[in-house]
């Protein structure tokens, strides 16, 4: 009975320590919007062609827990991606979510007619393997026919 009893207790605590492990991976809507403002600030500090590559380049300070910056244009083109690189250069406005929505058309129309806005839509988990539901934070880049996005997993 004294094993069981130590069995339950450890078991316990190690879903607690996942738990609290799996909060730490998960960035907020709060970060996900900072990091988007962010990589507006920097478009324009350094040009777009020099942002688009260091949000692109593994390890940087534009990938924090689950969040990454990419950047696609209205037309559809991926120009910068923080969690896939073969993204880049593709074409993504015919892209669905597991429910059918064409949400990276729906970002664009966020971006064009709002300025900035929060675009919601079905996507697997990295983490859970699961498809959940995401919300992806969209801004405008000024004087670029394109968006900048930072999503988070609800």
């Amino acid at each position: 009975m004294h094993k069981l009893k130590m069995f339950v207790v450890l078991a316990l605590a190690q879903a607690c320590l996942m738990g609290t492990a799996l909060a730490q991976v998960h960035g907020t809507a709060e970060e996900a919007k900072t990091m988007a403002t962010n990589a507006i600030a920097h478009i324009k500090a350094v040009g777009p062609e020099k942002a688009f590559a260091d949000f692109t380049a593994r390890g940087g300070k534009w990938q924090d827990k689950d969040l990454y910056v990419f950047v696609v244009k209205y037309d559809g083109m991926t120009v910068a991606h923080g969690a896939n690189q073969l993204l880049v250069g593709k074409n993504l406005i015919e892209m669905k979510d597991a429910g059918g929505k064409a949400f990276i058309q729906e970002m664009i129309n966020i971006a064009k007619s709002k300025g900035s806005g929060w675009a919601d839509y079905l996507w697997t988990n990295p983490i859970t393997k699961k498809t959940d539901q995401k919300s992806t934070y969209v801004i405008a880049i000024p004087g670029y026919d394109g968006f900048v996005g930072v999503g988070i997993y609800k």
